[in-house]
């Protein structure tokens, strides 16, 4: 039996009311929200967010890595090895890019179920659009991840494959050039026609393939960035109209590539064993997959579960957002810009700068940050051990609000953090707002993107605020916090 073994999602933390692009852009917006990524947040930092939960959840080493994305941060170079670092995947772990095209998903999906060993598929994008854009308004930023692989006693197949079913045809529905900040649709009726009959067709051979009917169908997962051939498919497929999954239009909008494995993860985490969960995608062809909840579903429990983060999120103003886009020019800070990442120190220090990886001293227990040859209390050089806490919360003990310090979106949030279990390090804040931050806010680490300069995305680790349901910062009590 192969399927799958863990899933998960990561939506950014900021949301843009639609109904507020239209005063600005003057038009386009309508109702609902839609997910932003942060300024310091691309394809591969909301890749890693929503991996880092499903690697944590499973006991499994992927033997493959495969991305999927339509907005990389780098061609040429593979943009799969940074999210490799940040999970401290072993080095015999293949990592590779599928991009470019939204179909680019379903397809590392379909490689990764064919067999080869647990495979971690990764997916992230940020979608573009001009303002006042249909794209901009129904688009969405996030990130997706399902680990595949065999049944085993210690990892059990979640939501085995049942059946399977593609069709594949050419025609110019969506497109966009390289660099281009905007993506170009053909007339919606052309799609709508061309995409009906093949999801149509892929959609029953899947379930031929299974040996099931349209009857056996519990939860129907549609995703495809035609959202008319979407809607349209639907009435000729036969399932019960309650079995339709919510396409999450409505809060998050269309996360481009990442979109099929958000739905399906969404949907895995509302299934109970033995329901027939079934995804098709629309995208240049259709795809069809089929899934049946095995009983160890029932004894999952997501890292982070992608309906509490719907739920979540903080408001952004559309202003804001036009900034962090590069969409709307404001005066720079006074000061130098950021230098170019050096190739050479990045390497030399990968563990730390990839893995946040510290180091403890074996006599005396000190944990170094960054690492060091050298304890802090004395003794021998080199006595140390690697310590991991990109997984470890802290206490801020100190803090402070820089409005010189060059940032794509000032002021920079700076504080003190104390992890639990040893270790202090100044660290800069993201997600929150300058005066949420304070001595006694408890925090967790997040891979981000500090800058990005002549080319190069300089990634590190940042600290967010631990949030409670309704979205309130946690915090221990000043005396507790050292």
């Amino acid at each position: 039996m192969r399927g799958i073994l863990a899933f998960g999602g990561h939506l950014p933390h900021r949301r843009l009311d639609r109904s507020t692009i239209a005063a600005v852009a003057g038009g386009g917006g309508g109702k609902g929200t839609r997910t932003v990524a942060g300024y310091d947040e691309d394809a591969t930092t909301l890749a890693v967010e929503a991996a880092r939960g499903v690697v944590r959840s499973s006991p499994v080493v992927p033997a493959a890595l495969w991305f999927a994305t339509t907005t990389p941060t780098y061609a040429d170079k593979t943009n799969a090895t940074a999210i490799h670092a940040a999970l401290r995947l072993p080095p015999q772990t293949m990592a590779a890019d599928m991009v470019g095209a939204a179909r680019s998903s379903v397809a590392a999906l379909v490689a990764g179920l064919a067999g080869g060993g647990p495979t971690l598929v990764v997916a992230g994008d940020v979608r573009p659009g001009l303002p006042g854009s249909a794209d901009e308004a129904a688009g969405a930023d996030a990130g997706a991840a399902l680990l595949v692989g065999d049944d085993t006693a210690v990892a059990p197949v979640l939501a085995e494959l049942v059946g399977r079913a593609a069709r594949t045809e050419e025609f110019l529905d969506r497109w966009r050039t390289p660099g281009d900040g905007r993506t170009r649709q053909w007339e919606e009726r052309f799609g709508e026609k061309r995409y009906v009959p093949l999801g149509t067709a892929a959609f029953a051979a899947a379930l031929a393939d299974a040996g099931l009917t349209a009857d056996d169908v519990t939860r129907l997962v549609i995703a495809s960035p035609h959202a008319r051939a979407a809607k349209a498919v639907v009435r000729g497929l036969g399932v019960a109209k309650e079995a339709l999954a919510d396409d999450l239009g409505a809060t998050v909008g269309n996360p481009g590539a990442t979109q099929p494995l958000l739905l399906l993860a969404a949907a895995l985490e509302q299934a109970a064993p033995g329901d027939v969960v079934v995804l098709l995608s629309l995208a240049d062809g259709a795809d069809a997959l089929v899934f049946r909840a095995t009983d160890a579903l029932a004894a999952h429990e997501p890292a982070r579960p992608i309906a509490d983060q719907v739920a979540a999120g903080a408001p952004l103003p559309y202003p804001t957002f036009l900034r962090w886009r590069g969409l709307l020019a404001t005066e720079p800070p006074r000061r130098p810009e950021p230098a170019r990442p050096s190739a050479s120190a990045a390497s030399r220090n990968a563990d730390w700068k990839f893995g946040f990886v510290a180091s403890e001293d074996r006599t005396s227990g000190g944990v170094h940050m960054p690492p060091a040859r050298a304890a802090m209390h004395g003794g021998a050089i080199d006595d140390m051990e690697a310590r991991p806490m990109a997984d470890v919360a802290g206490t801020v003990v100190t803090s402070t609000v820089d409005r010189l310090a060059y940032s794509p979106s000032p002021p920079i949030v700076f504080a003190v953090v104390d992890f639990d279990g040893g270790g202090r390090l100044p660290v800069e804040l993201t997600d929150c707002d300058a005066d949420e931050i304070g001595i006694g806010v408890r925090v967790e680490m997040t891979f981000r993107r500090l800058f990005t300069a002549d080319g190069i995305a300089n990634y590190f680790w940042k600290a967010r605020p631990l949030r409670s349901a309704d979205g309130t910062v946690v915090r221990v009590a000043a005396e507790q916090a050292g």
